[in-house]
């Protein structure tokens, strides 16, 4: 069984302990055994990080856009490959993680330009004789906490900021899905980035994630994940002083107004609920929909469901791969349970099922479920399942699906689904969600623009695009006399 070992000031470190990553799909299917670090690897780390630190971080930007531009390309030209090794370790479908892959390398590829895009401002002072620059600096070194549902895209979106615009970095990936960081790690190593620069430590968040949390040479964390870890780690950065940022999750809303497209709205609310299993802080798990079209709307996305094929994530003609985890399909069952318990109807799915494609293979497959006579005072309409289960919600019109679309601790992002310009414009000014979706899926987002949402959903400055700059970088101001 091949062993995949951390990375540390330029070199593979070997561990003392491996966790198998397995197959979702074919839980016979180990892909390989990766290293389970603990604090001293993370202290290791930081202090290369740390020294490597004054040369990058005042580095020539062409040799930062080279590097970045580099690594970008070796991940498009391996993108297939590349998303192979995603789908097999995560559970989404071959043409999905093939998609991220893609992702990845553009997120490089665009922050290798940003490299080239700095800037700042001259201005002149109230006081004669004097002007005065500001500018940006690197902050240091940035602790990165990964999720396992995007294992390649969310560490390359933090990673290629981080290091286009100076910093040095410590990633530590999911435990769950190491793979795929891996294996990006072993492309920024290859591409002529200085030893210590990037470091990459591998282990369970409650060991390497709370050590690089509390260590006093990381200057700044970046997390995504749960909100329960998130506001954890928000409190012990603002205890030390650190920067943060953070994205924990949703609970979006979909609203199906009586003049939308009924074809356009149910494709889009079923990519949005049950593409990727679910198992995106983007997807829709509540259907809010306006009940002139509600009969109609029901009757068509059954039919839609009825034809989503789950299976083995790498297979042909597969549509939904497995649940990530024996935990998360036990999770998932759950909330179908306590829906049900509720008072929610379950009209279709919601069991644990045989894989579709790849004869005899056991995975955690599981149909997507859907649950109507819901409210939204309601636990499934109320906690984040993060699995395929949708929840309708059915309203009189659309000040209400306003309102029950609000109700909500979280937001992230939100869709609607209508003809109405007016309606339209309304939901985009008055949608509690950092990201709005119209007659689009909800879940699918471009690299080059912002990323984040309000309430529970996010905290700190957005992830990608320009906007990357406010968290990866501080502002200084200088003035000098004439």
């Amino acid at each position: 069984m091949p062993q995949f070992n951390h990375l540390i000031h330029g070199e593979w470190v070997a561990s003392t302990s491996y966790s198998p990553n397995v197959n979702p799909s074919d839980l016979t299917d180990v892909i390989g055994e990766y290293a389970q670090g603990g604090a001293s690897e993370v202290n290791a780390a930081v202090a290369a990080a740390a020294a490597a630190f004054p040369a990058w971080s005042t580095s020539g930007i062409q040799a930062r856009h080279d590097v970045l531009d580099k690594i970008g390309n070796e991940i498009l030209a391996r993108k297939e490959e590349l998303g192979a090794l995603l789908a097999r370790e995560e559970g989404k479908t071959r043409a999905e993680a093939i998609g991220e892959a893609a992702r990845a390398g553009q997120i490089f590829k665009f922050f290798a330009g940003e490299c080239l895009r700095l800037a700042g401002e001259t201005l002149p002072s109230v006081r004669p004789g004097i002007g005065i620059e500001i500018t940006r600096e690197p902050i240091g070194v940035v602790g990165l906490i990964t999720p396992w549902n995007f294992p390649i895209a969310i560490p390359a979106w933090k990673i290629a900021p981080a290091l286009a615009f100076g910093n040095c970095v410590v990633l530590k990936p999911a435990d769950l899905a190491p793979a795929s960081a891996w294996a990006l790690a072993d492309i920024i190593h290859r591409s002529g980035l200085p030893a210590g620069v990037f470091n990459l430590v591998m282990g369970r968040g409650s060991v390497i994630g709370d050590a690089l949390v509390q260590h006093p040479g990381v200057a700044a964390i970046s997390f995504t994940g749960s909100v329960g870890v998130g506001r954890r780690i928000a409190q012990a950065c603002v205890e030390s002083g650190k920067k943060v940022q953070l994205e924990m999750g949703g609970k979006n809303p979909q609203v199906v107004l009586d003049d939308a497209d009924l074809a356009q709205a149910v494709e889009l609310s079923a990519q949005s609920a049950f593409y990727s299993t679910g198992q995106r802080c983007t997807a829709s798990s509540r259907l809010i929909v306006t009940e002139g079209i509600y009969p109609r709307f029901i009757e068509a996305l059954q039919a839609r469901m009825a034809q989503i094929r789950v299976g083995d994530a790498l297979a042909a003609g597969t549509d939904m791969g497995p649940v990530v985890s024996q935990a998360q399909l036990e999770q998932d069952l759950a909330y179908v349970q306590i829906g049900k318990a509720e008072g929610a109807t379950l009209l279709r799915g919601g069991t644990r099922v045989a894989c579709h494609t790849g004869a005899g293979k056991q995975g955690y497959f599981m149909s997507p479920a859907l649950l109507v006579d819901t409210h939204a005072a309601m636990r499934i309409n109320r906690e984040e399942v993060f699995g395929p289960v949708a929840s309708v919600l059915r309203v009189k019109d659309y000040d209400e699906a306003l309102a029950v679309a609000n109700d909500t601790p979280f937001g992230l992002a939100a869709g609607i689904a209508t003809t109405s310009l007016k309606h339209a414009t309304h939901f985009k000014r008055h949608s509690q969600a950092g990201m709005v979706m119209v007659n689009l899926p909800t879940a699918g987002v471009d690299y080059h623009v912002p990323f984040g949402g309000r309430k529970g959903s996010s905290y700190g400055p957005r992830e990608q695009g320009r906007y990357a700059q406010e968290f990866y970088t501080t502002v200084k101001t200088a003035y000098t006399l004439a």
